[in-house]
């Protein structure tokens, strides 16, 4: 498992900048990543982007995508961290879309239904997670470390 404090340094190691847009996490992916002293001089930027206006006007999600696919989408996150790469100019962009619940599910898009976007530099990784649906904390928390430990693999990777 990859600590907050394992990826801010390897962040400052590999000198690479770090921003941030999720959604059903609602900034609990920022705040575990500025808990760590030092996170500043990785940390570029964090959006919660929650509403689907949020993600057109503040990420500039194109309507279309979300009317088509809908915001919890391969399409919608994929649009989020390449629209965020943009936006925030950072080495590595990650975003989140997904269904916390416990209500807003389907039976093509269940509660636990997450996706994980992330860019480095020019490779983009869009990665669909279905969390067993054990209440909307458990799955808020999942996401965070399923997030910590990909970008962890993808930065030593890369």
């Amino acid at each position: 498992m990859t600590s907050n404090t394992q990826i801010i340094n390897l962040l400052k190691r590999k000198k690479l900048k770090l921003a941030i847009a999720e959604s059903c996490t609602g900034g609990m992916l920022s705040s575990a990543i500025t808990s760590v002293s030092g996170s500043s001089k990785v940390f570029t930027i964090g959006f919660v982007t929650y509403s689907n206006q949020a993600k057109t006007e503040i990420l500039k999600v194109p309507q279309k995508i979300i009317k088509k696919y809908g915001a919890v989408s391969v399409q919608c996150c994929l649009a989020m961290v390449n629209k965020l790469s943009k936006i925030s100019k950072s080495t590595v962009c990650i975003s989140i879309t997904g269904i916390a619940g416990p209500k807003g599910g389907s039976k093509q898009k269940p509660v636990g239904l997450v996706y994980i976007g992330i860019k480095i530099r020019k490779k983009v990784v869009v990665n669909k997670c279905n969390f067993k649906n054990k209440g909307r904390a458990y799955i808020q928390k999942l996401t965070v470390k399923k997030s910590l430990n990909l970008l962890s693999r993808l930065i030593i990777n890369n």
